[in-house]
């Protein structure tokens, strides 16, 4: 088993979005956990990885069996069993443990006495901001009726962390596997909803986490390799 984590930078303002708004303040909230941490969920960036990871393949040309099969050991496939299923599990991208561990301690230390002052309204405010935008009649050139809607964006230049864990057996080509997990991330550019509107712009890269020594960032390393193998 070997832990690897993956680095977002935010470029711009992001809508971690979870399908729904608060009635009378906003039309679509972002996803935050019971302190007020804005988070992007384990499950939705994986997806975008697995989507990265299909454009790739198809800009090689005519890929190898080892590809494609380093590509369902990493990912899955649809309708995999125990022994197909894919070999990655990615957890929830989070502001960093630090932060995120002290705050938690105030919480802890203001409810034992007895005197709130910081609430997680205050926490996810601190980390947010609103954006509204409108339709507009193309024929008019006004603002269309009841159009406005307002969303949470996540301030640009946070940085998350997502651990990913894989689960490689001895018949695995690890080498393939890691460089197709290296440039999916790289090439993953635009997360959240908007993100064909200019929200989202981020930064990824890949870490790998050693014991007793600090993380390592492999990207480019893993890149050059899947650039070595795939000349044509």
């Amino acid at each position: 088993m070997s832990n690897y984590f993956i680095n977002i930078e935010l470029l711009s303002d992001t809508t971690f979005g979870r399908g729904d708004g608060v009635a009378g303040l906003i039309d679509q909230e972002v996803e935050h956990d019971s302190y007020g941490f804005p988070y992007l969920r384990g499950r939705t960036l994986k997806g975008l990885l697995s989507e990265e990871c299909d454009n790739l393949l198809c800009l090689i040309p005519d890929p190898q069996e080892h590809w494609l099969n380093a590509r369902n050991s990493l990912l899955g496939k649809a309708g995999s069993t125990i022994e197909t299923q894919s070999r990655m599990h990615v957890g929830d991208a989070c502001l960093p443990d630090d932060l995120r561990r002290e705050v938690a301690k105030q919480f802890e230390l203001e409810k034992y006495r007895g005197k709130i002052t910081l609430t997680p309204t205050d926490i996810l405010s601190s980390l947010t901001t609103f954006r509204r935008q409108t339709a507009i009649d193309s024929k008019e050139g006004v603002a269309k009726d009841k159009s406005l809607r307002s969303s949470r964006v996540v301030l640009r230049e946070l940085c998350f962390k997502a651990p990913i864990t894989l689960n490689l057996k001895p018949s695995d080509d690890s080498q393939k596997i890691l460089a197709l997990l290296a440039v999916s991330v790289l090439a993953l550019r635009r997360i959240g909803s908007g993100r064909n509107r200019g929200r989202g712009h981020v930064k990824c890269t890949l870490w790998q986490r050693q014991e007793n020594q600090n993380p390592e960032e492999i990207t480019t390393k893993h890149l050059r390799y899947l650039e070595q193998e795939t000349k044509a």
